[in-house]
């Protein structure tokens, strides 16, 4: 985790909870010349326009004041959309019985990158069930080697 994201999720992590929110993810990259400041948000029945904006007004007036931050930078608070990234034990709790995308540092069962029905979780390994052709499948991940996740829309 880069300095600059430990600062700020420390500054919006107060504005959240006192807010009901869940903080989903922080990015800070570089785009093309810009530098973006990302922050998710989220909530059991999704976030709107104006709890994006309020913390997006909290959390700006917090970052003017320790300014963490040496350059320029667009600050963009949203929610995470419909393929939320699982970050968090919980997450992936949360998110059993529905598709995810999963991708893995080293090969499982020959694969690195699994997509579908998330049947269980138990802290240390992710179940997820495959097509595989016409057949379905339940492959079981280690969650340690799990690289990144994400909900999956799919469209049947």
């Amino acid at each position: 985790m880069s300095k600059v994201v430990k600062v700020v999720e420390d500054l919006v992590v107060p504005i959240i909870n006192e807010l009901n929110l869940e903080l989903v993810d922080i990015e800070y990259k570089k785009e093309g010349k810009n530098w973006f400041l990302r922050v998710f948000i989220d909530q059991e029945n999704g976030v709107g326009i104006e709890e994006c904006e309020l913390v997006s007004e909290r959390l700006s007036e917090k970052l003017d004041e320790v300014d963490p931050i040496p350059y320029n930078y667009f600050l963009e608070v949203s929610s995470p959309g419909a393929e939320r990234p699982l970050k968090k034990e919980k997450d992936f709790e949360k998110a059993i019985g529905k598709n995810v995308l999963i991708k893995t540092y080293e090969p499982v069962e020959g694969e690195k990158v699994f997509e579908g029905l998330l049947k269980s979780f138990d802290g240390h390994v992710v179940a997820v069930e495959i097509k595989v052709k016409t057949k379905r499948k339940l492959v079981h991940i280690p969650y340690d080697k799990v690289s990144s996740a994400r909900l999956a829309v799919t469209f049947s």
